[in-house]
């Protein structure tokens, strides 16, 4: 896995996407306010306010925008990398199989790992899951499925002898 601070460095490798492939990425938004870890580049909505006014025009100038991507990629022969960065605006839309599942499955992660405090449950990401299994050639995402329920079964179980 790449460090942050190894973003910009075209020593670190961080894996290959190939010609014609595509991923799905899941972002974690942190809060304004909140504690930020040590990043790579300067933050772009987050700066400590020096005076309100300038606090408020810096707020306004990005209130259709909810984060940048950022990606580097080499050319197949490259040795330096390329930076693109793209701006997800503000403008909710359905979520797409992909999405849909791949958030099922981040849900699962974070109840096994007892991350996190919202109102994930299994019941929730099987129905998600379901709801967004999608094209399914290999079934993989059935067994995921099928996973989740048995999950969600021993979750029951061990409630239940409590």
């Amino acid at each position: 896995m790449l460090e942050a601070r190894d973003f910009n460095d075209d020593r670190k490798d961080a894996g290959e996407i190939g010609a014609g492939h595509s991923v799905t990425a899941l972002y974690e938004i942190i809060p304004v306010g909140a504690d930020i870890p040590a990043g790579v580049d300067p933050l772009k909505y987050q700066r400590p306010a020096p005076r309100a006014s300038a606090a408020k025009a810096s707020a306004s100038s990005f209130a259709d925008e909810l984060m940048t991507v950022k990606l580097r990629y080499k050319e197949p022969d490259g040795d330096t990398s390329r930076l693109v960065a793209a701006v997800v605006r503000n403008r909710p839309q359905p979520m797409t199989a992909n999405v849909g599942f791949a958030s099922a499955v981040a849900e699962f992660g974070m109840l096994l790992r007892g991350s996190w405090s919202g109102s994930a449950s299994f019941d929730s990401l099987v129905t998600r899951a379901k709801r967004f299994r999608g094209v399914d050639p290999e079934g993989y995402r059935a067994e995921f499925i099928k996973l989740s329920e048995l999950a969600r079964s021993l979750q029951t179980l061990q409630t239940s002898r409590r």
